[in-house]
């Protein structure tokens, strides 16, 4: 009786483990921008999609790990041919320009538009995106415009590895800013286009980067800024990061300014020396403040 009871628990943890592997759970996201919605009817429920153009790009914000599901469907119009092909541009982070090519795809029979004069539905082709830690914005538009595509932007969190992160210095000069939260000061340094922060290391490793806005009093509600990361002047990568007035972190000597809640972004670094600046690019937060940290294991990294 003891051993079947003990077997029997094996299988309830195994199974439930399965289970919770399965049967993860994801939140539909809305483009922050360029929002052209079109309702559609699969089995008998609503789904939100957003069209995709040509020019305007569907900006999509997220905090990682995690993947990104991009679910795309064309829409077949009276004089649609019966197959369709088109092509999917996007890009992570202001990086390389990405491209998703589907041909050949069908119309859907147990699917329609809510308002059916658009035509009908096509099958779905997704893009999947995995997304390491930080906060992430991906652009998406279309490669042309001979075929009308919409897409529905499904995110499944991750749990970020584990690993020991140590504070590490900028290179100077680099104007020092202590902030209080929770009674404990942490050393931040501010970061302006003249004056952009910059950091030396040796990969292979990661720089995480955390930033925070320097906001008035009279900013209100959410603010949206962007970070450019440079090596020799060429940019590598450009973090369009959003926050709010921070309620538990201040200024130790300026009570002129309130720091916004802290956005944060990873640096890959290959191997070998680099060194990266670290900038604001929009010209109304002229300054952002910025810290950076490494994984422990890599302080000792050599050439």
């Amino acid at each position: 009786m003891k051993k079947f009871t003990l077997l029997m628990l094996v299988f309830l943890v195994a199974a439930s483990g399965a289970f919770a592997q399965s049967g993860k759970k994801s939140r539909s996201l809305k483009p922050i921008n360029y929002t052209k919605r079109v309702t559609h009817i699969l089995s008998e429920k609503s789904r939100s999609y957003y069209s995709l153009d040509t020019e305007k790009a569907s900006v999509i914000t997220l905090k990682g790990p995690g993947k990104l599901r991009v679910i795309t469907r064309a829409r077949f119009e009276k004089d649609s041919p019966g197959k369709l092909d088109y092509t999917v541009k996007y890009q992570i982070d202001g990086g390389d320009l990405l491209t998703e090519a589907f041909d050949r795809v069908k119309p859907l029979e147990d699917g329609k538009y809510q308002n059916e004069a658009l035509g009908t539905l096509g099958y779905s082709r997704d893009i999947e995106i995995e997304l390491e830690r930080g906060d992430h914005s991906i652009e998406f538009t279309l490669a042309d415009d001979k075929v009308k595509v919409a897409a529905r932007y499904l995110f499944y969190p991750a749990k970020a590895k584990k690993m020991d992160w140590i504070t590490y210095t900028p290179e100077m000069p680099a104007e020092p800013i202590d902030l209080v939260t929770r009674e404990s000061i942490i050393h931040y340094y501010r970061s302006s286009q003249e004056k952009p922060l910059k950091v030396e290391v040796i990969g292979p490793t990661q720089v995480r980067v955390l930033t925070r806005v320097e906001n008035h009093y009279h900013m209100r509600g959410r603010i949206h800024y962007r970070m450019q990361v440079r090596e020799n002047k060429e940019v590598i990568n450009t973090y369009q990061l959003s926050s709010r007035r921070s309620e538990v972190t201040f200024y130790k000597d300026n009570p002129e300014l309130i720091p916004g809640t802290g956005c944060e972004f990873v640096i890959d670094v290959p191997e070998g020396r680099h060194t990266y600046e670290i900038m604001p690019i929009d010209k109304d937060k002229s300054t952002v403040l910025g810290r950076f940290m490494i994984p422990e294991k890599d302080v000792k990294n050599k050439e």
